[in-house]
């Protein structure tokens, strides 16, 4: 609100300069840009990230902000290479910055030149080291998680006796499920010796999730008959919401470690929906707050009511189903109970049915085979003669070969086979001599020759 005021003012001052003045847009903004600078040299601004982003550039721009107000920032790629941390939305810090104005729209805006964590920087530092110790040693395991029971047999509640959580906790089984026992074990939940008390808390819930004998003297809690309280199959460990500094015995190592040692499932329910602690991460569920834990592990009755009024009219369904089906079957039985004379008319009325049935089917299967026989004979002839046009075709087709190949029709064209005295066959010149007696075949029948001159 201050330097919005002292802008107004500034303003006022232009406006009351001499009229002839008249002021271009830019130099205008240049001038309060001036007046700024020279008014707030280098400011330290506390408040929490609001739309942190980091360009290509390297330049971060973001807004700060608080319940009154909220400014835009930039932190150009020099200033920015200086962080040791990496900013997040909703993180509290405390920046270095010199005042400007965004010419280009006219906007007041901060930069930034230095930032660090606020107030809880050195405790968020702790917590991230301390959770990644704890995850290094297997406690963040989905794994090792477990489901919660549907019907819870009595419930655990570990919390402090004045604190709101407690009045929401039992406000809500109260409402939801008050036939379930609650078996309350108080401990402080801030303060430098919360987590030993925690600890402490947890360890006698333990020793009553596994049995309850012996425990009677160290619990205030006792039933309507005076007996100790039951066994728990289920523990919530809550508190409502506050700072970091408020949350921090929720932060502690050996908390973390004794709430892995639980033999039952643990929901931890600890501050509002945007608070988290090594407890939430450790605990078998994580519930948003002290009231969400309660309604995790309590059903209402009228949910269970409901349930039953669906299973009593299942069974009641069920059973008439039942004697239905025996009844049937009593009524099948007594109608097979008659006289032996009622069983033999009986059968002999289904011989004298079934006899001309049986002629019927006879008569059917002849007349069907006489049928068959018809179509056959009927599909014989075509079929022989059909097989028979493949073999004759065949028959001619190699006649035709056949008469091709005849040397007769070689020698019609004008050519002789010769043959020697023996009869073989002349095909070469060389095969004759001088005065050989050769005879040669012609188309029309043989002539008788002799080679006169020596073969060349």
């Amino acid at each position: 609100m201050a330097l919005l005021t002292l802008e107004i003012a500034m303003a006022e001052t232009l406006l009351d300069a001499p009229a002839t003045r008249v002021w271009a847009v830019g130099a205008l903004c240049r001038a309060i840009s001036d007046a700024l600078a020279g008014r707030f040299s280098l400011v330290s601004v506390r408040g929490e990230l609001s739309g942190f982003s980091r360009a290509a550039s390297g330049h971060c721009y973001f807004s700060l902000k608080d319940s009154a107000g909220q400014l835009r920032c930039a932190m150009f790629k020099r200033a920015a290479a200086g962080l040791n941390f990496a900013p997040r939305d909703g993180e509290l810090v405390e920046v270095s910055a010199r005042l400007s104005v965004y010419e280009a729209r006219g906007d007041l805006q901060l930069i930034v030149e230095g930032m660090r964590r606020a107030g809880q920087g050195s405790l968020y530092e702790e917590f991230l080291r301390l959770k990644a110790k704890l995850e290094a040693q297997g406690l963040f395991d989905a794994g090792r998680k477990r489901t919660l029971p549907l019907m819870p047999h009595a419930i655990g509640l570990v919390t402090s006796l004045g604190a709101a959580a407690l009045h929401d906790v039992v406000t809500t089984l109260r409402r939801r499920a008050p036939h379930l026992p609650v078996v309350l074990l108080p401990a402080a939940v801030q303060g430098a010796g919360a987590p030993a008390e925690l600890c402490e808390a947890l360890s006698k819930m333990y020793l009553l999730a596994h049995s309850n004998q012996g425990l009677k003297a160290d619990f205030s809690y006792k039933n309507k008959t005076g007996s100790a309280p039951p066994p728990v199959d289920v523990i919530l460990l809550v508190r409502g919401g506050g700072a970091m500094e408020d949350l921090w015995a929720f932060n502690d190592e050996q908390l973390a470690q004794t709430i892995a040692r639980s033999p039952v499932p643990l929901v931890c329910g600890v501050g509002h929906e945007t608070d988290f602690t090594i407890a939430d991460f450790v605990a078998d569920v994580r519930a948003p707050t002290p009231t969400a834990a309660a309604e995790m592990v309590a059903q209402p009755c009228e949910t269970w009511l409901g349930a039953l009024d669906v299973q009593q009219r299942r069974l009641r369904d069920a059973l008439q189903r039942t004697l239905d089906r025996q009844g049937q079957r009593l009524d099948t039985a007594a109608s097979r109970l008659g006289r032996p004379s009622q069983r033999l008319t009986a059968q002999q009325l289904r011989l004298s049915g079934a006899a001309p049935r049986l002629n019927s089917a006879v008569r059917a299967l002849l007349l069907g085979h006489q049928q068959h026989l018809q179509r056959l004979g009927t599909q014989l002839p075509p079929a022989a003669q059909r097989a028979l046009a493949v073999p004759t075709q065949q028959l001619d087709r190699a006649a035709l070969r056949l008469g091709l190949l005849d040397p007769c029709l070689v020698l019609a064209r004008g050519y002789a086979w010769l043959t020697d005295a023996q009869g073989h066959a002349i095909g070469r010149v060389a095969q004759t001599r001088a005065g050989q007696a050769v005879r040669a075949t012609l188309v029309d029948g043989t002539v008788d020759l002799r080679v006169l001159h020596e073969p060349q």
